[in-house]
């Protein structure tokens, strides 16, 4: 199966022409600082030396438990990654049966499946786990906010906000962050409900004009606190003709209804008369109403993508203010690179490859089920290179294609 899925991935990433297509693998190779960034360096080597340590003791715990001395235990640097190794007694490895010697040979994958499951449960009831020290499901909290960025500013996000909601989409929590942001990327700019008095001259009505994409524009001044509105005037000469006024944007949007047409505000409003209107802006880009009580709203114009990737966020909001906030991410990112490294060199050394862990899991297979079927041990011995063979080109042309995928995004 191990053989038949590296076969089906290969085959996969020669049949595509887009690089980027190598972020689907379920298997991809990692190069720190071209597909691992920096930051995450600590992460990766403790998680990646943690799944070698765990694999050799699995070996060499249940070499002892069939009578297999283990000679030594230590680890290493290849390059830039750390590993670990054991030293098995030949001459009892070799007097066990071949089923023996697949119990030791296994053991390493077997162990390194369990610490994925183990880190996989605890990163799923991390909540539960962390429930008398911090919270979820009231917002994202925001963790970090990339200096200079959209985000960024006096009356942006600052570290310790909690994020509550999206225009009129509530975030509840990270996912919620990110789903909402993704849905206001793919919907049409959402309009307001502002009294028609509003519109009057005393505001100014900007003469209009087209940008280079054909969007209007009608705000010439370049102000950080305009905004240029587009508006239906029920009581202009074509009811189908839009109008435009350059108005103070935070004034204009504050504690007001969202809507799509004009209708819409005429069953919210009681009182004076609203109208809709509706931030004209070029194709792509978004304005869009922070909520982070009990701080004013954040207001953001530009490509949703560009708020996403300003700040970090969490789930995770402390009870205490002595706790830190950065507690639950350590957390939740070791966890997820323990249970894709761990899981990742289970799978690899599964694979039946010269040199790993599937060569030898392959000659016992081969000794404890074809001895009475194959009784030539040279032909049973050739069997298993040429399966050897095979699983190490596919693995060897797997990995090469992982390097130029990642060498060429």
């Amino acid at each position: 199966h191990i053989v038949k899925l590296t076969l089906q991935q290969t085959l996969a990433q020669m049949t595509t022409n887009n690089p980027r297509m190598g972020g689907q693998q379920a298997l991809q190779v990692v190069v720190p600082g071209v597909n691992l960034p920096t930051s995450q360096l600590a992460y990766f080597f403790i998680a990646l030396l943690l799944s070698g340590v765990i694999h050799e003791l699995g070996h060499a715990v249940a070499a002892l438990r069939e009578q297999v001395r283990v000679n030594g235990f230590g680890m290493f640097v290849f390059v830039v990654y750390p590993g670990a190794f054991v030293d098995l007694f030949t001459t009892h490895l070799n007097l066990v049966s071949p089923t023996q010697q697949l119990r030791i040979f296994c053991a390493g994958v077997w162990h390194n499946f369990v610490l994925c499951v183990a880190a996989l449960a605890f990163l799923f009831l991390l909540p539960v786990f962390l429930f008398p020290m911090y919270y979820t499901g009231a917002g994202a909290l925001v963790t970090e906010v990339i200096q200079g960025s959209a985000a960024d500013g006096p009356r942006g996000l600052s570290v310790g906000d909690i994020v509550t909601g999206l225009e009129k989409c509530p975030v509840k929590g990270v996912e919620d962050w990110s789903s909402c942001l993704s849905r206001l990327s793919y919907t049409p700019q959402t309009g307001y409900c502002v009294p028609v008095i509003s519109l009057q001259p005393s505001w100014a009505h900007g003469r209009a004009f087209k940008r280079l994409d054909g969007t209007m524009d009608c705000c010439s001044n370049n102000s950080l606190t305009d905004l240029c509105f587009s508006y239906m005037n029920p009581e202009g000469r074509n009811s189908r003709d839009r109008e435009y006024a350059c108005m103070p944007v935070r004034k204009m949007v504050t504690g007001t209804h969202i809507c799509r047409t004009n209708e819409d505000c005429a069953a919210h409003t009681h009182a004076a008369a609203s109208i809709c209107v509706t931030p004209s802006l070029e194709n792509q880009t978004r304005f869009i109403r922070v909520t982070h009580p009990p701080n004013t709203h954040m207001l953001f114009v530009g490509y949703p993508p560009h708020l996403q990737f300003s700040v970090s966020l969490t789930n995770f909001i402390p009870r205490f203010g002595f706790l830190h906030l950065d507690l639950p991410v350590f957390l939740e990112t070791f966890c997820k690179y323990l249970v894709s490294l761990s899981g990742a060199l289970a799978v690899v050394n599964s694979v039946p490859c010269f040199a790993l862990d599937g060569q030898w899991m392959l000659n016992a297979l081969l000794e404890a089920t074809l001895v009475t079927i194959v009784t030539d041990r040279q032909k049973r011995e050739l069997i298993g290179f040429f399966l050897l063979l095979a699983g190490s080109a596919l693995l060897a042309a797997n990995v090469a294609l992982g390097l130029w995928m990642v060498t060429a995004r």
